[in-house]
């Protein structure tokens, strides 16, 4: 299909926002919902739950990677395309994921099925850029993110469902389903919106455009800072599940009522940041780092208890500090790039997602106990708390 230019003042139209709100769902669910089938699946695989853990943090990593081409793609040959395809090859690795009963072949889906959902989020953040313009597109990728952190609350209580109603393979089969209805609304309702004057210029797979951003000592600061915040999150999601329920003997209900509590407090999160952030970005950061080391100490502390609430209580102001450290600290690594901010954005992306993805494999076969785990990955943003106490933080993040 050719691609036309949509005024960013004409009135979007409900479906399409609704299609927007269900291509940034894919990323998300695909993490979530088989979370609480976790214990289920290790015996089935007869694997650990460490090794079970490999299959979010291989699909955080191709979700990662496939930025630094889906992006490109999005603009050399629009939208639409990168956006159906994206979702083919996740509902063909959600169809794999559904029949496979060896973990590497599991693994192999899932990191093809991360390759599917970076196309249709890439793809959604597009649109928005295409269709509100720069004055309003702030606005609509706040509902979005909202979205995104609704999730979370909602996916593990559908997975819970799902593995106990039916079995561990009915998640793959949602996702299976959300990807036939995704590329029906796709395919009917939108129709290209790339502007005709942002063809992608160069080749495809040329990474060298990324080095000078790389090189900035500003971007580099703060996209560390956002990689190992979501390093600290990954080992959270993949290894709270095997905590909870085969460490501290919790059934399936109670890990599902903990993760959506911290679910709900994420969207509360999300909402709050924003106005910290507009205040003052380096205030805001300060105290969401400040947040996340009170809770490493907290984990630590109480690494050893019985109760799940030893570890879901530190989470929840976690969760605070989350909201407030990835807005402002990807918010100042993209400042100094006005001109450059789409290859930006997804060297944003590839950090955020890949290196998070890359530090949860490596870490994730220390011999300690998942609070010290967790804590682990939030003491590494500790130098970087003490640089923002200093002058040199200043100009570091301003």
């Amino acid at each position: 299909m050719s691609s036309s230019s949509v005024s960013p003042s004409s009135q979007p139209s409900k479906s399409l926002i609704t299609v927007l709100m269900m291509l940034v769902v894919f990323c998300p669910l695909a993490i979530d919902i088989y979370l609480p089938a976790f214990v289920v699946m290790a015996k089935d695989f007869q694997v650990s739950q460490q090794q079970l853990q490999q299959t979010v943090a291989i699909f955080m990593l191709t979700v990662g990677l496939g930025q630094l081409v889906a992006g490109p793609l999005a603009d050399k040959i629009g939208r639409r395309p990168v956006a159906l395809a994206g979702i083919i090859i996740y509902a063909l690795a959600a169809a794999a994921g559904a029949m496979t009963s060896d973990l590497n072949h599991l693994l192999a889906a899932r990191a093809l099925q991360g390759v599917g959902a970076c196309a249709t989020f890439v793809a959604a953040f597009a649109i928005v850029r295409d269709v509100f313009g720069p004055a309003r597109s702030g606005q609509m990728l706040t509902y979005l993110n909202g979205v995104v952190c609704f999730i979370p609350a909602l996916a593990p209580i559908l997975g819970a469902w799902l593995t106990l109603r039916f079995n561990w393979q009915s998640n793959f089969i949602f996702m299976l389903l959300w990807a036939v209805i995704g590329a029906l609304a796709t395919w009917f309702i939108y129709r290209e919106t790339r502007p005709h004057d942002s063809h992608y210029q160069g080749h495809i797979f040329d990474f060298r455009r990324f080095m000078p951003i790389i090189r900035h000592p500003i971007f580099l600061f703060n996209s560390c800072i956002t990689m190992l915040t979501m390093g600290s999150i990954l080992m959270f999601v993949t290894s709270a599940p095997g905590w909870i329920m085969e460490h501290l003997g919790e059934d399936i209900q109670t890990f599902t009522l903990w993760f959506s509590l911290n679910g709900a407090i994420s969207v509360v999160a999300c909402f709050v940041a924003p106005q910290l952030i507009k205040r003052s970005s380096r205030r805001a950061l300060r105290l969401g780092l400040t947040l996340m080391l009170v809770c490493a100490i907290a984990l630590v502390a109480g690494q050893h208890s019985a109760h799940a609430a030893a570890m879901m209580i530190p989470m929840f102001v976690g969760a605070l500090g989350y909201a407030l450290i990835l807005g402002s600290a990807a918010g100042a690594a993209l400042a100094p790039f006005a001109k450059q901010a789409g290859t930006a954005s997804a060297l944003v992306g590839v950090m955020q997602m890949s290196g998070a993805g890359v530090l949860v494999l490596i870490t994730q076969s220390l011999p300690l106990s998942t609070p010290a785990l967790i804590a682990l990955h939030i003491a590494m943003l500790l130098p970087f708390w003490l640089v923002l106490l200093s002058n040199k933080g200043k100009l570091l993040h301003k």
